[in-house]
């Protein structure tokens, strides 16, 4: 028996009843404001009173006041255009150290078993540092005939030269790419390498519309290999989520093995608050299974 306590004294209530308890407890204020901050993002750091009680369903002067209360403890400042607000230091205060051990791998490790317990393939985790690839977390395949992949975590692999490179670098503009690789020859590693930065260029864009990318035998000659982005808040790519296949070649249908790598990006993408629109590419993919 759970207890809720009020001016009158202790109610008693019925254990079926903690949901709706927990409901009753919400603070509506607190789960406003919230939502109000998870709203900024990188690409769209500045936003409007307007703009935010659109996104949020909050009515205009609900939203105004938040933000002037949002502004008054520093988790917002005034932007630099006219009647916009960006985050401030504040919010560099709710690191939550608790929260500093959920790192990337931890939210991603359970994904990758269950995708690979699934395919019977290997899967990684990896993310970008510059013009190199690093894997960050694997689950073996549990097949012993399977070949297993040359990788380890902590494996570094040039971008340019893998799928995974491709969807990682998939929010890239022509600029950052020039930028990133100022040398227009690229090195090649294998006849699939793209030779110049325009050729990378086209493959990144052409992966990023499609919502995933597929290799077979590009580095590895008895490797082929499906990637799927891993999104942060606001659509940012942070990471990549693959399978490895054993052999130089995929099966005639694949769709269902893009299916699922793409399922389990977008569900890691979900615990970091990616929320995909209608027409992304990587949603439609992930759920075609579901």
């Amino acid at each position: 028996m759970t207890y809720k306590q009020d001016r009158s004294g202790a109610v008693p209530m019925k254990d079926s009843g903690a949901r709706t308890a927990q409901k009753l407890d919400a603070v509506p204020a607190l789960d406003r404001g919230l939502r109000v901050l998870l709203e900024f993002s990188t690409r769209e750091a500045e936003l409007s009173a307007p703009e935010l009680a659109r996104r949020t369903g909050i009515p205009r002067t609900t939203t105004f006041r938040l933000l002037q209360t949002l502004e008054s403890l520093g988790f917002l400042v005034r932007g630099n255009a006219e009647h916009t607000f960006r985050l401030g230091a504040a919010v560099l205060r709710l690191g939550f150290e608790a929260m500093n051990g959920l790192e990337l791998t931890d939210f991603g490790q359970p994904i990758l078993d269950r995708l690979r317990d699934r395919t019977g393939l290997g899967t990684h985790l990896l993310i970008r540092e510059g013009r190199d690839v690093v894997f960050i977390a694997r689950a073996r395949s549990l097949d012993p005939l399977q070949i297993s992949t040359k990788v380890q975590v902590g494996s570094r692999l040039p971008a340019h030269a893998t799928v995974h490179g491709l969807v990682l670098m998939g929010d890239l503009t022509s600029s950052d790419l020039f930028k990133l690789y100022p040398s227009i020859l690229l090195e090649r590693f294998s006849d699939d390498t793209p030779a110049t930065v325009g050729d990378l260029y086209a493959r990144i864009k052409a992966a990023a519309i499609r919502g995933y990318a597929v290799s077979e035998a590009w580095l590895e000659a008895d490797v082929s290999v499906v990637s799927a982005p891993v999104r942060a808040h606001g659509g940012r790519v942070v990471a990549a989520v693959s399978a490895a296949v054993p052999g130089p070649r995929l099966a005639a249908d694949v769709s269902v093995l893009t299916s699922q790598v793409c399922a389990a990006a977008l569900e890691l993408s979900s615990y970091l608050n990616y929320r995909p629109s209608p027409v992304d590419p990587a949603a439609a993919q992930g759920h075609a299974l579901r």
